[in-house]
């Protein structure tokens, strides 16, 4: 299997083609999304957060009203292992509560302050300049088909219902 040499190639210095069309692609992925990391992390670090940090508050935003901490985890864009210190350092920061749960005193409520709320206010407008800037040179089709593409390579690891 003879493959055409790919830019990829080239930015990680690589003397020989890639071993097979999956190893070049998920390279790519990984490449991709290592070079999006650093540019949202920088982003968050000037508001104090980081991208984990940022994601539980979009996430407490977005549903409106206080949500368990393990509800929280099932949603974050990456896994964290440990949400409890992640939730510790939001709060030391102002940035959310806690609440026990008075019928079961094991699940524990996270409730986004206002302080919270207008930090993300702060970052949103940035946030989606950031987005535009590294990947709004693709058209609507090519981000439609970007997405239906990493979300079908995602189907390999879904268990079968």
């Amino acid at each position: 299997l003879k493959m055409a040499h790919s830019n990829l190639q080239e930015e990680l210095k690589k003397k020989q083609p890639f071993d097979s069309l999956e190893q070049a692609a998920i390279l790519n992925i990984l490449r991709t999304s290592d070079i999006f990391h650093n540019q949202f992390g920088k982003l968050f670090r000037e508001f104090g957060l980081t991208p984990s940090q940022y994601n539980v508050l979009r996430i407490l935003r977005g549903e409106g009203k206080p949500m368990p901490s393990l509800e929280i985890a099932s949603r974050m864009v990456q896994v964290v292992p440990a949400i409890t210190g992640l939730l510790d350092r939001l709060q030391a920061q102002d940035l959310v509560k806690r609440k026990r749960c008075t019928e079961d005193r094991r699940v524990v409520y996270i409730e986004i302050t206002p302080k919270a709320l207008k930090l993300l206010k702060q970052i949103d407008e940035p946030d989606l300049e950031l987005h535009r800037k590294l990947i709004g040179h693709l058209s609507k089709n090519e981000l439609n088909e970007l997405s239906r593409l990493l979300e079908k390579a995602r189907t390999s690891l879904v268990p079968d219902n």
